[in-house]
């Protein structure tokens, strides 16, 4: 925990530099030390000494380099101590930036390459990124401004691939400086816009972003543009308490007056910059506004002109002077024979991995070919019986799709004789009055043939006889009158016969569901009245009681398909309550009632069907198997197992639900469940 906490914190923490670094956080607030002095002395671990020695060497930095220099040695010290080698990666970052603002080139470079080759052993993409732009920054300040840009594309790069946005915001910035300085200025303006868009992130470095518009704007000529760049990027150095920057704004606005003819301007703020410059040991400051200083002194006062020619001379030498320069060609060239070496090692590395994976794959080869060898023949002898077994089930499956078909005719078989049934008893009551009645009629128009029987006097007779008639054509009028009615029943039966025995078209069709259930629940009762073969006169007989919710209206359905699923459930209510009659006839139990109850309800967008008796119920074990094709709990001969599988089908296929609730001994419930949209 505690490793991880000082990672976290390192890994935020800012860096300082003029091109491409971040500024520390607590060095915006004035009272910034002070807080940093008190955790400092509160702290109680060696993480927390370490991270107050860090932020007070950052705060430092710009205004006293020696303290600064102070406290990242220690800081670096403990990470040492600790061995905390991507600590030690960034406090030698942080301290080359204080030897580039002195003017100390090489130091930095050394600090630089030390920080970079932890950061690759250890794998820190974000120190990578970080030495890169570092190094990339000294090589501006040494006005090597291709150098500059080659290393910034490389920690942008890996920035943009972590997500690193304040840092990309960073590069922007500084790839803005240096295309400026190359006179690249549409690159220039292009990087800096993104930069500027981006100043939430770069809220402690905006006073290096406003000056490098300033110097785009003044080189195209935009003086009263630059001016404005200038002045905010003043306003924000101003704020940071950064002298650094500000000695640098000040030579910008001392260069730009001194463009425009306005000498007094360009002298008030060379010798501001020149001031700053001095306080914190920016030589480069030192330098630019020095070399202003004695352009601008030249003809008026050539004294204080030789003076500051001679002090930016001496700045310059210490940056650019050839002992320097030459110190910074030998460490770069060290390097890069390092860097070469270190590839020519991983060269040959490879080439011996090639050679080693060479080998090992022909190995493999050899093996994978013996492997493979078997395995094909293994492969025939396993081919060989896959083909016997499957012509077996091939076989196997012919028959039982056959059987299948056989079972399902015979259902469908069944079906019509239950429903040719159920017709024919309906014909039978209508036309047994029209037999009846028409007898009746044959009777009394005989009598009337015979003529009245002779009682009393001929007018008595003769007034009964009148008398006579007439009741007897009333008869045989309202006689008549039952004839028709039957007569058009038994036709309307047959009509319904012939209507349900054509071909179903599979087509659906706004339906009254109500009517539908009443019309196969009597084609089923007098199916199965029709049936019974009871020697008792009675025969079969149930109470059927019938709750329909007239609200429903007509539902789009395969009528014909939909009566099927409901003539096997009534069927099946029908056969289990008949069965336990039997059953309580030959214990002769107490009486029992047959009854069947069908109801229709709306839920919200479903219409509910439920058909529910009080017969013998479902054993439990074998309840999640009724739908399966061709189980049944019927005797041999009774029953296919199909009629609960296809009204399960036809059900799902009209987007609905069937389920069943029953308990043995007690009765049995199916519900129905079909989308009324």
């Amino acid at each position: 925990m505690f490793k991880l906490s000082v990672y976290i914190f390192l890994a935020v923490l800012p860096v300082i530099g003029r091109s491409q670094t971040d500024r520390p956080i607590d060095s915006i607030n004035p009272r910034g030390a002070e807080r940093l002095y008190k955790q400092l002395a509160l702290a109680n671990n060696d993480s927390s000494r370490m991270m107050s020695l860090d932020r007070l060497g950052f705060y430092y930095e710009r205004l006293n380099s020696d303290s600064s220099l102070k406290y990242f040695h220690a800081s670096l010290d403990m990470a040492r101590q600790k061995s905390y080698r991507w600590a030690e990666s960034r406090v030698l970052a942080g301290i080359s930036g204080l030897m580039e603002h002195q003017g100390k080139y090489a130091e930095a470079f050394e600090l630089l390459f030390q920080s970079l080759k932890i950061a690759e052993e250890i794998n820190s993409v974000y120190d990578i990124a970080r030495a890169n732009r570092r190094i990339s920054g000294i090589y501006f300040e040494l006005q090597s401004y291709p150098k500059a840009v080659a290393y910034l594309l490389k920690a942008l790069s890996l920035d943009n691939g972590m997500g690193y946005e304040d840092k990309a915001a960073v590069d922007h910035y500084a790839l803005a400086d240096a295309y400026e300085k190359m006179n690249q200025l549409d690159s220039a303006t292009f990087y800096v816009q993104l930069a500027i868009r981006k100043k939430n992130s770069l809220q402690n470095l905006m006073q290096y972003v406003y000056p490098i518009d300033g110097h785009v704007q003044q080189k195209r000529g935009n003086y009263k543009e630059a001016a404005a760049s200038y002045r905010k990027g003043m306003e924000e150095a101003r704020l940071a308490n950064d002298l650094v920057g500000s000695s640098q704004i000040c030579a910008d606005f001392s260069a730009l007056y001194q463009a425009t003819n306005r000498r007094d301007s360009a002298i008030i703020y060379a010798l501001k910059g020149f001031d700053f410059g001095k306080k914190v040991g920016y030589k480069k400051g030192i330098m630019l506004n020095g070399n202003l200083l004695a352009a601008l002194y030249d003809s008026a006062q050539p004294s204080l002109a030789i003076t500051y020619h001679k002090v930016a001379a001496a700045a310059k030498d210490s940056l650019y002077g050839m002992n320097s320069i030459r110190a910074i060609q030998d460490l770069v060239e060290r390097e890069a024979t390092k860097q070469r070496e270190l590839e020519e090692a991983r060269v040959a590395f490879k080439n011996k991995l090639r050679l080693y994976g060479l080998l090992a794959g022909l190995a493999a080869v050899i093996i994978i070919a013996g492997i493979l060898y078997n395995s094909n023949r293994h492969k025939q002898k396993t081919n060989v019986l896959l083909q016997q077994q499957k012509a077996k089930v091939e076989a196997t499956l012919g028959e039982l799709k056959s059987t299948q078909a056989q079972l399902i005719q015979s259902e469908k078989m069944a079906s019509l004789g239950q429903l040719t049934a159920g017709i024919a008893h309906e014909i039978q009551n209508p036309l047994n009055f029209v037999n009846n009645f028409s007898e009746i009629n044959n009777e009394l128009i005989e009598e009337l043939k015979r003529g009245p029987v002779a009682v009393g006097s001929p007018v008595v007779n003769q007034e009964k006889e009148t008398s006579l008639d007439l009741d007897l054509l009333n008869d045989i009028y309202q006689n008549n009158e039952k004839i028709v009615l039957h007569g058009k029943r038994a036709d309307a039966i047959v009509k319904g016969m012939l209507e349900h025995s054509r071909q179903g078209t599979g087509q659906k069709q706004l339906t009254d569901i109500n009517a539908l259930a009443e019309e196969y629940l009597k084609l089923a009762y007098h199916g199965m009245r029709a049936k019974d073969s009871d020697p008792i006169a009675i025969g079969f007989n149930a109470a059927i009681k019938t709750d329909y919710d007239n609200s429903i209206g007509k539902i789009n359905i395969v009528a014909q398909d939909i009566g099927r699923v409901l003539l096997n459930l009534y069927n099946n209510a029908f056969y289990a309550v008949k069965e336990k009659q039997a059953i309580s006839r030959k214990l002769q139990a107490v009486s029992y009632e047959p009854v069947v109850k069908v109801a229709t309800k709306k839920k919200g967008n479903w219409l509910v069907i439920t058909v529910a008796d009080n017969g013998i119920g479902i054993p439990q074990n074998v309840i999640d198997k009724i739908f399966q094709p061709f189980f049944t709990t019927k005797p041999a001969g009774q029953g296919t197992g199909l009629g609960l599988s296809l009204a399960y089908d036809i059900v799902k296929v009209h987007g609905g639900e069937i389920k069943v609730e029953t308990k043995e001994g007690e009765g049995t419930e199916f519900i129905i469940q079909l989308p009324l949209v």
